[in-house]
């Protein structure tokens, strides 16, 4: 959530961000509500002054006509009060679910574009290269291997769901555990978050209102299924005071998370690489607003990392205005190269948020007792998403004989097994 004062005082700095982002979000209809409240506002407390002020008078007035008379009069200023507070409460309803509509505004530094078109690679680490044989997709390579059973899959859950076996899942539980080391010895706590979170949480991380449709929701018990684990490390520390000394405070997690994403039939979305529920590994970060650039490249460099010493070919790209998240600042995607499928797949997107979940999660900072609190900054990144990252390691490290060799960083997780043969 944007600071209501900006909005307010300097509309067309925000009127810019949403023309850069290509937005149509509620801004005018804010504004004229935001207006309409304060002018509500003195209206009632001119009136309020007035009715303490008479209030004190009638009992100096001596003539009983002058006193009813002036009795009736207050009580259709406190009759008059009453009906403004109604109408200010809705007003000030309507001015806060407006606001929740409101993007964030976008770093000076991200370019300007109308969709993912825009973006742009800033610097990428090795090449894709010929392996010397037909480079199967993963779908062949899980069959060939029998560790992915998409028909199963789709017969328990419906399309868009799978089953892995054997060394399938062995390999992405070694994933998910070896993402996890690593990143506590890049300096994060690692957490187990609840992968259920109420309503207000979803607020919080600025997932609701716009992203409802895409999440589960039992509406019974009124919980939702986290699509990232970034929802419940923002709910964290939601409407706490943190001493400034104790940031930055990194977080890393792991969760499977659930999208009710609508897909269109084709190409794009066979295999893995489009599913309801998949696993990921979480980081996330809160700084002081100072902190918060240098936090974005430190997470970025991370997510880079991870890759590296996967083996992989991988891209950074910085998301233009047009493609940039409703909550973010500034983001970078990092994408790996998947011969099978013969495309740069993302299995990382690493935000700088700023204080935009701060506001709705109610995450404060001091910096000395006795100061006025301020607003955290978030941060947040994937490191990584699976199954996308199962996908790469299959298509990179596939052999011309069916089986594929394992990461040597990946081997001690699996009992130091060296590669997954066909079956039979």
């Amino acid at each position: 959530m944007l600071d209501l004062k900006l909005i307010r005082e300097n509309p067309e700095v925000v009127r810019e961000a949403l023309r850069r982002r290509r937005s149509d979000a509620p801004l005018d209809q804010l504004l004229e509500a935001d207006e309409r409240r304060r002018e509500l506002i003195a209206e009632v407390e001119i009136l309020k002054a007035e009715r303490n002020r008479v209030s004190k008078q009638i009992p100096g007035i001596t003539d009983k006509e002058e006193r009813e008379r002036t009795i009736a009069r207050m009580r259709e200023v406190s009759d008059r009060i009453s009906t403004l507070d109604r109408e200010l409460s809705e007003v000030e309803r309507r001015v806060h679910d407006l606001a929740l509509h409101i993007p964030n505004v976008p770093d000076p530094e991200v370019p300007d574009g109308e969709d993912a078109s825009g973006n742009v690679v800033v610097r990428q680490h090795g090449e894709p290269r010929d392996p010397g044989f037909t480079a199967r997709p993963h779908w062949e390579i899980g069959e060939r291997l029998g560790i992915i059973d998409f028909e199963r899959g789709q017969r328990m859950s419906g399309s868009r769901y799978y089953v892995l076996f054997g060394d399938g899942s062995r390999l992405e539980r070694a994933l998910i555990a070896w993402m996890l080391d690593l990143h506590r010895e890049q300096g994060y706590l690692e957490v187990g978050p609840p992968y259920v979170v109420r309503e207000q949480t979803l607020w919080g991380s600025a997932n609701l209102p716009d992203f409802e449709d895409t999440m589960y929701h039992d509406v019974e018990d009124d919980v939702w299924l986290i699509p990232t684990s970034e929802v419940p490390l923002t709910g964290l520390h939601a409407d706490e005071i943190l001493p400034a000394r104790s940031l930055p405070l990194r977080y890393t997690a792991y969760s499977p998370n659930w999208r009710r994403e609508k897909f269109s039939a084709g190409k794009d979305v066979r295999g893995l690489k489009r599913v309801h529920q998949f696993d990921k590994v979480e980081m996330y970060q809160l700084t002081l607003p100072e902190q918060s650039e240098a936090a974005l490249e430190e997470i970025v460099a991370h997510a880079e990392a991870t890759c590296e010493l996967l083996g992989l070919i991988y891209r950074t790209v910085e998301l233009c205005t047009g493609d940039l998240g409703f909550k973010s600042r500034r983001t970078f995607d990092i994408e790996v190269w998947s011969p099978g499928v013969g495309e740069w797949l993302e299995v990382s997107s690493c935000s700088n948020v700023g204080d935009f979940q701060a506001r709705r999660a109610g995450i404060r900072l001091r910096r000395k007792e006795g100061m006025r609190s301020e607003y955290a900054h978030t941060l947040n990144g994937s490191g990584l998403a699976l199954p996308r990252t199962l996908i790469a390691v299959l298509e990179n490290y596939q052999q011309p004989d069916g089986s594929v060799a394992i990461p040597e960083v990946l081997r001690p997780y699996m009992g130091g097994q060296e590669c997954v043969r066909p079956v039979g």
